[in-house]
Formats: structure tokens, sequence, C-alpha cells
């Protein structure tokens, strides 16, 4: 019996350091070569630790030349817009599907898991003409637009957290004379705090993270979030890796601090309403 225990504790621990090892590793090599200098960075490994630790120059590079003060400035605007908008369309979306049986409602549910199914590659072709027939091309509009459709996971956290509130509020606001848009403001979305909160993390590091749709549909200079800042230094005759590593590593900081300061928020909202 010890022996089984003993081997299911060194299998258990030894998951988790391996995983940690593999999660580690990639943030590990960016962060050694965001201090070399180019010529270090090509003739060393990548597990090298640089020779000076004192060498910002990179990262001096990587925020000026790479305009990343007007990187963050354009990525905040498009995550407050599209995070509030997500929020919102989520929660009514997850109030009307919870709180009103009718027919088509589960068909509903199933569209969105549906297109979950669907690779966005796939659809860009008709997308890129949308946005570009609506006048949103080359515009923050694009991104927070396409942003602003939320997606299944916000759906089922609100979904989650709406199965936990009891019917009878409702009714008790009705018979005073509540509309069910008066039930929704004052009463449930209230009471969705901590999904809130959750959507606003998980999409959050989302919309931070995504390359795709700004470099897609937001090319100009002047538009280049933070994702798209460093880009300038890949070119087809050769990548200064070194800038472009110190450049990420900047980029990291924010969205480390915030998940370390909010990770519990996460865990309690993906769990929370999933036992009754």
């Amino acid at each position: 019996m010890k022996t089984k225990y003993a081997a299911g504790s060194i299998l258990k621990y030894g998951s988790l350091i391996l995983g940690v090892m593999v999660a580690l590793l990639p943030i590990l090599v960016v962060f050694f070569a965001s201090f070399k200098t180019g010529t270090e960075y090509t003739t060393t490994g990548p597990l090298t630790p640089p020779s000076d630790w004192t060498n910002f120059d990179n990262f001096k590079r990587a925020f000026v030349e790479g305009n990343m003060l007007n990187g963050f400035k354009n990525t905040i605007i498009i995550l407050v817009i599209s995070i509030i908008g997500t929020t919102l369309i989520g929660s009514m979306v997850a109030f009307v599907l919870n709180r009103f049986k009718f027919r088509g409602s589960k068909l509903i549910l199933g569209a969105f898991l549906l297109a979950t199914l669907i690779p966005g590659v796939t659809t860009q072709v008709a997308t890129f003409q949308i946005v570009n027939s609506l006048g949103l091309f080359n515009t923050m509009w694009a991104a927070i637009v396409l942003y602003l459709g939320t997606d299944i996971i916000a759906i089922y956290i609100f979904l989650q957290f709406m199965n936990s509130i009891s019917v009878s509020l409702d009714e008790s606001a009705m018979l005073d004379g509540a509309s069910y848009f008066t039930i929704y403001t004052k009463i449930i979305l209230p009471l969705l705090k901590p999904a809130i909160v959750t959507v606003i993390i998980v999409r959050g590091i989302f919309v931070y993270n995504d390359f795709y749709t700004p470099f897609l549909y937001m090319p100009k200079t002047e538009l280049h979030v933070i994702s798209t800042a460093l880009f300038k230094f890949q070119g087809p005759y050769g990548s200064e890796w070194e800038v472009i590593c110190a450049g990420i590593m900047l980029a990291i900081i924010p969205t480390f601090i915030g998940f370390i300061s909010l990770q519990k928020h996460i865990y309690n909202g993906l769990t929370s309403g999933s036992v009754k």
C-alpha cells in the first residue's frame, strides 16, 4: 500500500515538475535572449545566460523604435471597448437562454458550439469583405467589432452562474412591477460579478495577445497594437530576434502582473456554479 502511494506521489509531482519546465522553458529562452547582443545571440545556445545582465539596449530599441508606447495606447483602447461590449452581450445572451424557454433556444446554443468548431481562418475571406464594405478596414473599429462577438466560453461561464441564481428573485421583482430589463440590470448583473471578472480576465488576455486580427485588419503603422509593434524588426533579409525578445518581455509584464493579482477570480469563476 505504501509502495503504491509513493509511486503515485512520484508520478503526480513528477508530472507537475515536467509541466512547469515545459511552460517556463520558452520564457527562460526569451529572457536570456533579451539581454544578448546580436553577435552573442547567433553564437551562443538558447539556454546560455547572457554575458552582460546590464545590457538594456534591446529594451530601449524595442520600446522606442518599436513605438511600443503607442502600441500600449491602442491596445488599451481596443481592450476596454471590446471587454465592455463582450461582457454585456454575453451576459444578455446567457440571461435570455437561461430565463426564457422558447422554441429554438437549444438551437441557438448549439449554433454557438458549432461556430467554435469552424476554423476562423476558413471564414476570413468573407469576414474581410464584410469589414471592408463597412468602411472599417485600417481603423480600430475593425478589431473592436470582431472582438465584440462573444464566445461560447463566456456564455457558459455566465450560464453556470445563472443556474445558481434563484428564479424566485425574478418572480418577486416582477410582482413589484419590475421589467425584464430592470431585473437584468438590478438583480442579475450585480450577482454576476464573479463571472464578469472571470470573463474580463480570460477575454482580456486573448485580445491583448492576439496578433492575427490587428495584423490583417489594421496594417497602418499608427494603428499598431502591442502584438504587432515589434513586427518591424523582422524583415526578408534577417530578423533582430534579440530586440524582439526584449519587446516580448516588456509585453509580458502587464499580463503577468494581472494574472498573478487576479488568478483566484479565474479559478473561482470557472468552477463556481458547476456544483449545486
